[in-house]
């Protein structure tokens, strides 16, 4: 059977995989980015550790990474996560060193691809992945394609504005998703509610480890009510993002994934709650909402269904 090669590529770790076309995962080698390093110290062990899994079958490479990029030409512009890589040719040098074709396309979209064919998006045509985790991404299939959108930046479900005047985002604007509903945001708005001197546990729970969405799910677990607040509004919040984005695309299926997404039952029910309230002018009964089943592996797979989705092509 023919063999893929797969290749995620985060700030923090890079995970090499060779898959059969019908996705079984057969080795996977990971490693830590240390992208202090720069492009041409992590690429030489990436395509070390590629060629470590290749074997004569091997047909295509597929790889996710952060964006911004250029899916078609393969080229990565400067992502946050990866300092130093300024228009890095990344599939030519891939394709260079292994003489295999080369297909790029950015995380989320590779995430979202992954679950199509794999995962929970199995057996439809219209999907929307949602990664809610330090931020919120996503990958938008439409009758069966990915949709880019110019310049590869179709997808940013995370910059919707939700609250007009609410927090600064990162991209520059107030009141994103991203800015509402991430671990980021959520954690920023634990520590300020701690500066505030609210009545929280949280400040007792900081002194054992760094405020995070997980502590802040922690502490109202035990009862706190400011941690009871910071957490529903923010899935008060995502709920409407998701509403908003059924009622522009009618997905058959919207898939959540990362780590604030799996934190704990209530999440699926708030937003399922707030969708069912908020939608109107599309049958929201026949929207599925449910979680990411590929977990750990999720970057892998989407790095195989980029292959996959473009081979052929």
């Amino acid at each position: 059977m023919e063999k893929i090669l797969a290749l995620d590529i985060g700030g923090t770790k890079i995970a090499v995989g060779r898959f059969s076309k019908d996705g079984t995962l057969e080795r996977k080698i990971v490693f830590s980015t240390q992208p202090e390093r720069g492009y041409k110290k992590i690429l030489e062990e990436i395509v070390s550790s590629l060629k470590m899994l290749e074997e004569e079958k091997v047909i295509a490479i597929g790889v996710g990474c952060a964006g911004p990029l250029d899916s078609k030409e393969g080229i990565i512009y400067s992502p946050p996560n990866l300092p130093g890589w300024d228009a890095v040719p990344l599939k030519k040098d891939l394709e260079n060193a292994l003489n295999l074709p080369v297909f790029l396309d950015n995380d989320a979209n590779a995430a979202g691809l992954g679950e199509y064919y794999f995962g929970a998006g199995k057996g439809v045509r219209n999907m929307v992945y949602i990664t809610v985790s330090t931020g919120i991404g996503g990958g938008i299939i439409i009758d069966g394609k990915i949709l880019h959108g110019q310049r590869d930046s179709a997808g940013e479900v995370g910059h919707q504005t939700i609250l007009p005047d609410g927090p600064l985002c990162n991209c520059g604007n107030r009141g994103c998703l991203e800015a509402l509903a991430s671990g980021t945001a959520i954690a920023k708005r634990a520590e300020s509610a701690i500066l505030a001197g609210e009545d929280t546990i949280l400040k007792e729970l900081s002194k054992r480890e760094k405020i995070s969405a997980k502590l802040v799910r922690e502490a109202y677990l035990k009862g706190d009510k400011v941690a009871e607040r910071i957490w529903f509004s923010s899935l008060e919040y995502l709920g409407i993002g998701v509403a908003n984005i059924i009622t522009i695309l009618s997905p058959e299926r919207v898939v959540l994934g990362g780590g604030i997404t799996n934190a704990g039952e209530e999440v699926l029910e708030v937003v399922k709650r707030v969708v069912r309230d908020r939608v109107k002018l599309v049958p929201v009964e026949k929207v599925e909402i449910v979680k990411s089943k590929l977990g750990e592996d999720i970057g892998l797979y989407g790095a195989l269904a980029v292959a996959l989705d473009n081979i052929g092509k």
